[in-house]
């Protein structure tokens, strides 16, 4: 996945997770809790993952950029 697809996957599963972890508050079932807990932590690795694999491309076309100037 790209930068962009790993940031918008964060994003859905960070939303169903939560609404999964207040339905499960809401109606009293632990399971369900926990499942949406881990998902939102899912969702905020996802967004993690796609921030970093940014960085590291903004990185090696600024790199990219520097030897290009110097040739």
């Amino acid at each position: 996945m790209g930068s962009t697809s790993d940031k918008i996957a964060g994003v859905a599963n960070e939303a169903a997770g939560k609404v999964k972890e207040g339905v499960g508050k809401a109606v009293g079932s632990d399971k369900l809790r926990v499942e949406g807990a881990a998902q939102e932590a899912k969702g905020e690795g996802q967004k993690a993952m796609g921030d970093a694999k940014a960085a590291t491309k903004d990185a090696a076309n600024k790199a990219a950029d520097y030897v290009n100037k110097k040739l």
